[in-house]
């Protein structure tokens, strides 16, 4: 039987009471699937379902084949050696056993019919851009980016017939990044990939989207997919034109009937004052006429509530795009002024600026470079949170820096006091303005930080520092587009593209990097920061 997941009746809430999914339906086959939704759909909740990490409230998940679940989160012991991590301690130290001549009986069970587990473990590590780490290597030698690829090998090496990644790609450098698309690009069997990485969502046969607990399903890659949600937004948004109109044109009809039934109202009361006519009659008129007047309202009434009906319909049909609006004046640096001097600058884990680098006016820096190149180091060392081994790191403007742990919040606080503490002269009220350009309206912006979802947390966050007194003239980010939904990322990019002050952005997702207008490409590589192009991080390997 061909591998397949199925989930029948899915449901599951969290311990507070939270609903994720009621009721859900849902089959994978064959091929890949990128399963997207915004943050807190329950994208990676689906995924620890079908992996089994977590029970369900009700329903059934059915899996034929074996499971491989890289999870969002990989945490692996840094004691650990390469071959341990990857599941083949056991077999590998059988097979020294048997080549050294020890034909114990315990040793060939525990290898099997694996004769070549070494070949096919050097093999899959040199795929994934890992054969120089070799067996023999601690966990704790290998980088952020290097101990995923790590995991991903074990998976690999497993050859399980289902593969659930979640967020693969975060915190992988470009070159790892791209050894990832090729395992995805040769995956024969099922796979499930939650995803914001757009390069990897072009990869996929199908979209999943994951919307108020049910899932649409989409064919082709993501940039399929969105051209099939723009025809539908389309059709959805001329649905709401219609639908409006229809309401208005059943309150005039409504209107103009209460008008003509009072007119008529009128009259049969001044025949009833004159006496025309004999008073049975006059009363009969009168019985019928509001016999029919009632039926008449009723039905001008149910026809205006139909209409309401039609437009709730079409409107929730309407996906909500809004975005943020950063509208900062003072964030705003004039071309050619100076906002921030490296001089002979060596920062901890020695990352090195020889002789001088100068950022002037409002430009817009990408930081790029491998795992472990000393990236975010450097952006805390000129953010002046680690000092420097050596040299000077001097900011001539207002900065900001936010991190990749998204740690400036307080989760005891809610949304307005965090951004309060950034600008403890702005009253409350300006304050909640200006967060409702960041989307959080009303009894939003007094949600607890700890509450937030992902994507809302990264939003608050950039309101916080954004928001900030003095306004940043130069901002420094790290990785921001870690663990943000698509729609998160576009919302970001809006609130970068209105940002008028200069901007530094260490990152490994392309797309994005050129979405913000990057205007200078600088590149960490072997303890260096030197000059290049996006022509050239393109072409790397």
């Amino acid at each position: 039987m061909s591998a397949s997941i199925t989930c029948t009746a899915l449901s599951f809430a969290w311990p507070d009471g939270t609903s994720v999914f009621t009721g859900l339906d849902i089959a994978f086959g064959p091929g890949r699937t990128g399963l997207v939704g915004v943050n807190g759909t329950g994208k990676s909740t689906l995924l620890k379902l079908i992996a089994g990490e977590l029970p369900p409230a009700d329903g059934v998940v059915r899996v034929a084949g074996e499971v491989g679940y890289l999870p969002q989160n990989v945490t692996l012991g840094t004691g650990l050696r390469v071959d341990e991590a990857l599941g083949i301690a056991g077999r590998r130290a059988a097979l020294h056993a048997i080549e050294a001549g020890d034909a114990a009986e315990e040793h060939f069970e525990a290898l099997g019919d694996d004769w070549d587990v070494e070949e096919r473990a050097l093999a899959t590590l040199g795929e994934l851009g890992l054969g120089h780490i070799g067996l023999d290597r601690t966990v704790g030698e290998v980088s952020g980016g290097e101990s995923v690829l790590l995991r991903l090998a074990a998976l690999l090496l497993r050859r399980p017939d289902v593969l659930l990644l979640d967020e693969p790609t975060n915190n992988l450098d470009l070159y790892a990044r791209r050894r990832l698309y090729s395992a995805v690009a040769a995956w024969p069997g099922v796979l499930v990939v939650v995803s914001h990485d757009r390069e990897l969502l072009e990869l996929v046969d199908q979209i999943a989207d994951l919307r108020a607990g049910r899932v649409t399903w989409y064919g082709g890659n993501f940039s399929a997919y969105e051209e099939a949600l723009a025809v539908e937004q389309d059709a959805a948004e001329r649905m709401v034109r219609v639908a409006e109109a229809d309401l208005r044109r059943q309150k005039r009809e409504l209107t103009d009937a209460q008008v003509k039934l009072a007119r008529r109202k009128r009259y049969g009361q001044k025949m009833w004052d004159s006496k025309r006519e004999p008073k049975i009659v006059m009363g009969a008129r009168k019985r019928a006429a509001q016999e029919s007047a009632g039926k008449h309202r009723i039905l001008h009434e149910e026809k205006l509530s139909a209409a309401r009906e039609r437009l709730d319909e079409a409107a929730e049909a309407v996906r909500d795009d809004d975005e943020i609006r950063v509208e900062l004046p003072y964030t705003a640096v004039p071309p050619g002024r100076d906002v921030l001097t490296l001089r002979d600058l060596e920062s901890a884990y020695g990352t090195r600026v020889s002789g001088g680098l100068d950022l002037r006016g409002p430009e817009r820096v990408a930081l790029v470079g491998r795992n472990g190149a000393g990236k975010t180091t450097l952006l805390r060392t000129i953010a002046g949170q680690l000092p420097p081994v050596s040299g000077e790191a001097v900011a001539h403007v207002p900065l900001r820096f936010l991190p990749q742990r998204l740690d400036v919040l307080d989760d005891e606080l809610s949304v307005v006091e965090n951004v309060a503490r950034f600008a403890p002269d702005a009253t409350g009220n300006h304050v909640r303005a200006r967060l409702a350009r960041f989307l959080f309206r009303g009894a939003r912006a007094d949600q607890k930080a700890a509450t937030l979802s992902g994507g809302e947390r990264f939003r608050a966050a950039l309101a916080a520092l954004m928001l900030a007194e003095p306004a940043p003239q130069l901002l420094l980010l790290d990785e921001p587009t870690n663990n943000l939904d698509m729609a998160s990322v576009r919302r970001l990019t809006s609130a970068l593209e209105s940002y008028e002050g200069a901007l530094i952005v260490a990152g490994h997702d392309l797309p994005f990097l050129r979405s913000v207008g990057i205007t200078r490409w600088l590149l960490v590589e072997e303890g260096e920061l030197k000059e290049t192009s996006w022509e050239e991080i393109a072409a790397a390997e």
